[in-house]
């Protein structure tokens, strides 16, 4: 019989979009002061991969990830996605330009995959708690990532996976 063993501490990644890039330091200042010093952030990237959130959060989305110094327990995933749904809604209060005014999606970085989180369930997904569930999005396989059935366009761009990459080695202490 197998016996289950903690989990080793992951790292907490979180992608972050708006239609307004200045929002993005701010945001980062509320992640910091909950989860620690930032290890990597990449370039501002445009997001044209879809209009999905042109509605709610307006034209020009732009896109920046952040990798964290502190690793975390991977069971504390769902509440990473609730605290940034309660920054998220905070911002929401703040700024009026659109119902939604910043986007945080975040996740966690291991050896061999990139988990994000989410409060959609999808047949790809499995239930955290409290609503929030997990997908793998990309496998680390043959000496890089790549995507899944379900991963979306914008999780296989280069720039993506270039700056998972480099989380990924800062993760391996490498």
């Amino acid at each position: 019989m197998t016996r289950p063993t903690p989990p080793e501490p992951l790292t907490l990644i979180v992608g972050m979009l708006s239609a307004r890039p200045d929002l993005f330091e701010a945001a980062q200042a509320e992640l910091t002061e909950r989860y620690g010093p930032i290890a990597l952030r990449s370039p501002i990237l445009d997001f044209d991969f879809t209009d999905y959130y042109r509605p709610e959060m307006g034209p020009a989305l732009k896109r920046r990830f952040l990798s964290f110094e502190q690793k975390i327990d991977p069971g504390d995933l769902a509440a990473v996605k609730l605290a940034t749904n309660a920054i998220e809604a905070e911002f929401a209060r703040r700024e009026t330009f659109a119902p939604r005014p910043v986007n945080l999606d975040p996740g966690l970085i291991s050896g061999s995959k990139l988990v994000l989180a989410s409060a959609k369930d999808r047949s790809q997904r499995i239930y955290l708690r409290d609503g929030i569930y997990a997908e793998i999005t990309l496998e680390f396989r043959k000496g890089r990532f790549s995507p899944v059935e379900t991963t979306y366009r914008d999780y296989q761009s280069p720039e993506y996976i270039a700056f998972f990459t480099k989380a990924r080695d800062l993760h391996l202490g490498r």
